[in-house]
């Protein structure tokens, strides 16, 4: 059987510079195994889902607690199902999964910013005018995805487009891989529940051949219009009518109809939005969308909630972390259970930690010195906690990891060669990650 997708991956450029390599014996920095794998036959397709937690969550009460230090604070630590790692009393869901999970504890920036630190953990790069780097889903949906998709290839679940930085930002690489994004906003409380996107029906005395004339109408005055005035705006437009042409007309192949799911498997989630977003998440990669994220930015009691802790980090973080913990790991046991998590990769993060010292308001402070992150399922060797930050969690002492090593890790666990270039406008070469960048070898399966 022949892999159909797999002509679409690559442009004329990979191919010349493959033939090239085979010409002159070169290895394409050893990923041609990894790359002749990956379209095996029935080979499934990779995914991953980003669940982003805005703000900065602190690692020093969720995955890297300093019991007995004054910097621990109050929260204790339990046992998880990796002998040796220990994580929050308030995730023993998560701690149940953990040999499915590896954490970093060794996360190291310069960048204590909201807007610029998101940047680095999203796209490897830091801001600059010059150029704007495409975020990591629009990289996994160019990497991943499929352009006859009926579903868009980048998803984005009540993403925070604020002072804590886009995540939604498609960059050099245009309309075609930005996200649609999914805010659970409605005003129609039905639609509000289940995460629906509303007005995907046409009107009730409107009949398909009608829809399709229209569409047809809708395409003749686009295609004209574009002719003679052909902008990056105009692209976008017409990118952006497509999807929502395909999304009609599969009627979203039913992803969003979380109330065909069991009612025991939804609570179990969490009735809130971050909980109904993993079980979207979970069918979404399910219909072949290679990258959905899900952001969690407030509680059902307490909708201004944040990560960004500077004060009362205690109850915010304990509440926060009751809205995560039963979404997160159900969503590993689900994934699990229909033989999805083996290649599904579910990466937890913000774009710092918080600071150690607890402030005179019972805060933590941004922190990006020394923080953590978490890995699990696809090509990830669970079971551990790489990395430390010490005993009193001021500095990285040992197995720093930089963004772009930290994002080079997620392509290399997704089978996506990190050093694969893409062009900007002009012509530019951009590596999906900084040159020099290798991924952390430790934290993946062989």
């Amino acid at each position: 059987m022949t892999n159909s997708s797999f002509g679409a991956d690559f442009s004329r450029r990979d191919f010349f510079r493959m033939s090239l390599a085979g010409a002159f014996g070169m290895s394409c920095s050893g990923w041609m195994g990894k790359l002749a794998r990956a379209v095996e036959a029935n080979a499934p397709q990779k995914a991953c889902i980003l669940l982003w937690m805005p703000g900065g969550p602190s690692q020093m009460d969720t995955f890297d607690l300093k019991p007995g230090h004054k910097n621990g604070g109050t929260f204790k630590e339990i046992d998880t199902a990796a002998p040796g790692v220990r994580i929050s009393e308030h995730l023993p869901g998560l701690a149940k999964e953990m040999k499915d999970i590896a954490i970093i504890r060794s996360l190291t920036s310069t960048e204590g910013d909201h807007g610029r630190a998101a940047n680095i953990m999203l796209t490897g790069y830091k801001t600059q005018e010059a150029v704007k780097y495409p975020v990591l889903g629009s990289l996994v949906a160019k990497e991943l995805g499929r352009s006859d998709n009926e579903l868009p290839n980048f998803v984005s679940i009540s993403s925070a487009q604020s002072v804590f930085g886009s995540t939604a930002d498609e960059g050099f690489l245009g309309p075609l891989f930005a996200p649609l994004s999914v805010s659970g906003n409605s005003n129609n409380p039905q639609a509000r529940a289940n995460l629906a996107i509303e007005f995907l029906a046409p009107p009730r005395k409107v009949d398909q051949a009608q829809t399709d004339n229209r569409f047809k109408m809708l395409q003749v005055v686009q295609r004209n219009f574009s002719d003679r005035f052909e902008s990056d705006s105009i692209a976008a437009h017409r990118s952006n009518y497509e999807k929502a042409e395909r999304l009609v007309r599969s009627q979203a192949k039913h992803a969003f109809r979380l109330d065909e799911e069991d009612a025991a498997l939804r609570d179990a989630y969490g009735r809130n939005r971050f909980g109904q977003g993993c079980l979207l998440a979970r069918r979404l990669v399910e219909r072949g969308v290679p990258f959905v994220e899900v952001s969690l930015n407030g509680t059902q009691t307490n909708a201004a909630a944040s990560w960004d802790t500077h004060t009362d980090n205690f109850n915010q973080v304990r509440g926060l972390s009751q809205v995560l913990d039963p979404a997160w790991s159900t969503l590993m046991r689900d994934l699990r259970d229909r033989g999805m998590l083996e290649h599904t990769l579910v990466v937890w993060m913000g774009e710092f930690g918080r600071t150690p010292v607890i402030n005179p308001t019972g805060g933590r402070d941004h922190f990006p010195i020394a923080w953590s992150t978490v890995l699990g399922g696809a090509g990830i060797k669970g079971g551990q906690a790489y990395g430390s930050s010490g005993p009193d969690g001021m500095k990285v002492v040992d197995k720093p990891v930089k963004g772009p090593e930290f994002l080079a890790t997620i392509c290399a666990a997704l089978g996506i060669d990190p050093k694969k270039e893409n062009f900007t406008d002009e012509g530019r070469p951009i590596p999906i990650v900084e040159r020099g960048t290798e991924p952390v070898s430790a934290l993946l399966k062989a």
